[in-house]
């Protein structure tokens, strides 16, 4: 029988890439007045977290595309990026996040609630140590991010 996480988690990406729809590539790279990040950043960041979440706790290699950790990880941003940074498409971004979920599903399955190599607490002071909880909270973080896209979208008239 199927964790129910990853029926959330695919629920909650599916709302993610129902955001992406309408967005030109140069809408994308907007930074509204007094933010750090544009809607790419934000769709790059949900995808390298839980990439994290599943990968690098566990010591196994993340599967992100070459660069993109360096560009949207926790803490990064296109105002400080170098400029010549090759940014992905939005077609690559949601190519990478459309099929996410279901590779994280394919690895782990049933051992979702398996203990990490490193228990980790995140930013916000959650502490995590089964992939369980990871991908739980991923699902706040995602919905963040959502919320955040969607504020943006309303401030560039999208």
């Amino acid at each position: 029988m199927e964790h129910y996480v990853y029926g959330q988690l695919a629920f909650v990406r599916a709302q993610t890439l129902k955001l992406m729809e309408g967005v030109t590539e140069e809408q994308a790279d907007v930074v509204p007045e007094g933010f750090r990040n544009h809607i790419r950043w934000h769709f790059g960041h949900i995808y390298v977290v839980l990439d994290r979440y599943a990968h690098k706790y566990m010591e196994l290699p993340l599967q992100a595309p070459a660069g993109w950790t360096a560009l949207f990880e926790y803490g990064t941003s296109p105002l400080t990026a170098p400029a010549d940074d090759a940014w992905p498409t939005l077609g690559e971004l949601k190519e990478q996040l459309g099929g996410q979920i279901e590779r994280i599903r394919q690895t782990f399955g049933e051992g979702i609630r398996q203990r990490v190599v490193s228990p980790y607490t995140t930013s916000a002071g959650m502490h995590l140590d089964t992939l369980e909880q990871f991908f739980s909270f991923n699902l706040y973080h995602e919905a963040m991010h959502l919320s955040t896209i969607r504020n943006y979208r309303k401030l560039l008239s999208l």
